[in-house]
C-alpha cells in the first residue's frame, strides 16, 4: 500500500467511494481522520453548495480528501475553480471521458486527477492526457456501473499499468482479505463504498441503514436499460418500487426524444437528476420503498453500524493476516 498512501497523503490506501447524499463532510471526515481517504460526492450540487460542503469538510478534519465531479455536469470548470479555491488535493472526475481542458485546470493549482476508464485502451490514453491516477471498477459495484466484473477488470488492467502507474481496484470488495489479493496483484490500493455507506458516522437514514443490514447480496440489482437509443447506465441498487419506477422514467425520456422536446444531452440529464431525487428520498428522508438503495453486492456482508476507525482497523487487520498466511 505505500505507492497509495504516498499518492493520498494517507495512512491507508483505502479511499471511500463517492456516494451521493452519504459522502458528505461527516463521513468524508470521518474517514480521513480514521487513516483512510474520504472523497465527497459532489453529484449534482451546484459551486456554491460545493464550496460550502469543502468548507464544512475541512472544519472537521486536517487530513488529505478529494472532491468526486461528474464530467458531464454543466458547471464543471466552475466546480473545477471551487476545488481551487480550497486548495483541494486530489480530485477525481467520474460518469465519463473527462471533458477537453477539464484535467489541465486541476493540475494547474497542483491538484492530482483521479478517473475510472472502462477499457484498457481508454486508461492508457487518459494517463497519457494527464491522469494522475485510475480506479478501475468492476460491475459489483454500487451506484453507476459498467458490464465487466472487478477480478476480470483487475487481470487485465493491473499486469499493463500497475508497475508504471498508481491503480486502485474497486466493486465488490467486503474484506481485508480481498485487498491483500489485490495489493498482491500490484494495486497501488483500494476504493470501497458499500462497507462505509452504513457507518456510525454516515448521516443516512436509520431506514436506510437497516434496508443494508438486510440485504444478501443478490439482494443488489443492476438496472435494466428499457430504450436503446437512451444510453443510460446501469444503476446497481438494492430492489424496490424505485427500481421499477426508473423503467418508467426512461420510458417517459425516451418518448421525450421521440417528440424532439430534448437533445439526447438534456435526455441524459434528466435521468441524473432522477437519481439524485431517488438517492435523496431514500438517503435523507428514509424513504426505501420509492427511493435509491444504491449498494454494491458487497451489501451481505454489511450487517452492523461501527464507527469507521473500526472498520478499517478490521479491514487491515484482515489484510495483513491473509499476507502472513501466504
Amino acid at each position: 500500500m505505500a505507492r497509495g498512501c504516498a499518492f493520498l497523503g494517507s495512512e491507508t490506501a483505502i479511499l471511500c467511494g463517492a456516494m451521493s447524499w452519504v459522502s458528505e463532510r461527516n463521513l468524508v471526515a470521518a474517514m480521513s481522520n480514521a487513516g483512510g481517504f474520504g472523497v465527497i460526492a459532489c453529484g449534482a450540487m451546484t459551486p456554491e453548495l460545493l464550496d460550502a460542503e469543502i468548507a464544512g469538510t475541512k472544519a472537521l478534519t486536517d487530513k488529505p480528501f478529494g472532491v468526486n465531479l461528474i464530467t458531464m455536469h454543466p458547471d464543471l470548470f466552475d466546480l473545477i475553480g471551487i476545488c481551487e479555491k480550497h486548495g483541494v488535493s486530489h480530485v477525481v472526475l467520474a460518469g465519463g471521458i473527462p471533458p477537453k481542458g477539464s484535467i489541465d485546470a486541476i493540475k494547474t493549482f497542483g491538484a492530482k486527477v483521479i478517473v475510472f476508464a472502462p477499457t484498457l485502451a481508454l486508461a492508457k490514453k487518459q494517463f497519457r492526457g494527464g491522469a494522475d491516477a485510475l480506479v478501475i471498477e468492476g460491475s459489483e459495484a454500487g451506484g453507476h456501473i459498467g458490464p465487466i466484473s472487478t477480478s476480470v477488470l483487475a487481470q487485465e488492467f493491473l499486469p499493463e499499468l500497475a508497475a508504471e502507474h498508481v491503480v486502485f481496484v474497486a466493486g465488490g470488495i467486503g474484506r481485508g482479505d480481498m485487498i491483500a489479493a489485490y495489493l498482491e496483484m500490484g494495486a497501488a490500493g483500494v476504493q470501497m463504498g458499500t462497507a462505509f455507506a452504513c457507518a456510525t458516522e454516515s448521516i443516512a437514514h436509520p431506514d436506510f441503514k437497516k434496508a443494508f443490514f438486510r440485504a444478501k447480496a443478490r439482494d443488489a440489482e443492476a438496472s435494466v436499460q428499457i430504450d436503446a437509443r437512451l444510453p443510460v447506465i446501469p444503476v446497481r441498487a438494492l430492489k424496490n418500487k424505485g427500481t421499477e419506477e426508473f423503467a418508467a422514467k426512461q420510458r417517459e425520456v425516451a418518448l421525450l426524444l421521440d417528440q424532439g422536446s430534448v437533445d439526447m444531452g438534456e435526455a441524459q440529464l434528466q435521468i441524473e437528476h432522477y437519481w439524485a431525487g431517488a438517492l435523496r428520498r431514500a438517503v435523507i428522508d428514509g424513504d426505501v420503498e420509492s427511493g435509491s438503495l444504491m449498494a454494491g453486492q458487497s451489501v451481505g456482508m454489511v450487517t452492523a453500524e461501527e464507527p469507521v476507525a473500526d472498520i478499517i482497523a478490521r479491514l487491515m487487520r484482515e489484510s495483513e493476516e491473509a499476507l502472513t498466511r501466504r
